[in-house]
């Protein structure tokens, strides 16, 4: 059996493969096990081979493994492979519109991400996030001190200005109860702006690093 294209349908426990021959005909499709499908596919498939994936989930992972064993990794968007799904939508019909969908010469493909890049997007969605929850929680105290009568400031640093003062004016009315709960909100807003400061940080430490080993590789470059 000389398989020359595999589509795989990726999946946290069981992968549905679809493998075709140089005739184009289906010739190996199988469920795989998470534990034990790069060894069967290893037995089954010839380094050199196309393996193709939707780029999602795990993907980048599994094509970095596939390339380090001599596969030629093609990952598509998901939106590209939904056209080929022929019936229902299923694993092994997905696996099957994968495998068709990479032969088209006209398909365009995603880059396989390298683990700095994947950190680099990682750290970037965690600060993402993190500035989100930072702003459902300035919101919040927002619209709680608004209902006492206190007005607060829409930029963010005078937010933090306004806080204290408030927590410090002992005639604005306040009880004692929901000055501890806007002492509360203040400290969570503190601990956002720390760990997104954490994260700025690291991202100027992967930038500084990227910039190093790009002058690096044009010193070599540039060598005799």
């Amino acid at each position: 059996m000389k398989l020359t294209r595999v589509g795989v349908d990726l999946a946290k426990q069981v992968f549905q493969v679809h493998g075709v021959d140089r005739a184009e005909r289906p010739a190996w499709c199988k469920r795989l096990k998470r534990s034990r499908w790069i060894a069967e596919l290893e037995r089954a498939v010839e380094p050199g081979a196309e393996i193709g994936m939707e780029a999602c989930g795990s993907a980048h992972h599994w094509a970095r493994v596939l390339q380090g064993k001599g596969y030629r990794v093609k990952l598509i968007a998901p939106q590209f492979v939904k056209p080929y799904v022929k019936s229902n939508k299923t694993d092994a019909n997905d696996a099957e519109a994968i495998c068709e969908a990479m032969s088209r010469p006209s398909m365009r493909f995603v880059a396989v991400k390298t683990v700095e890049q994947q950190d680099l997007q990682a750290v970037h969605r965690v600060r993402s996030s993190l500035i989100r929850e930072r702003t459902a929680k300035a919101n919040q105290l927002r619209g709680l001190v608004y209902e006492y009568g206190l007005v607060a400031p829409r930029e963010l640093i005078s937010l933090r200005r306004a806080v204290p003062e408030w927590l410090e004016d002992a005639d604005n009315g306040l009880t004692a109860r929901f000055r501890a709960l806007l002492a509360g909100l203040y400290r969570d807003l503190q601990r956002f702006d720390e760990r997104v400061r954490e994260l700025d940080q690291e991202i100027a430490a992967i930038a500084r690093e990227h910039e190093a080993v790009g002058r690096l590789e044009q010193r070599a470059a540039s060598a005799p």
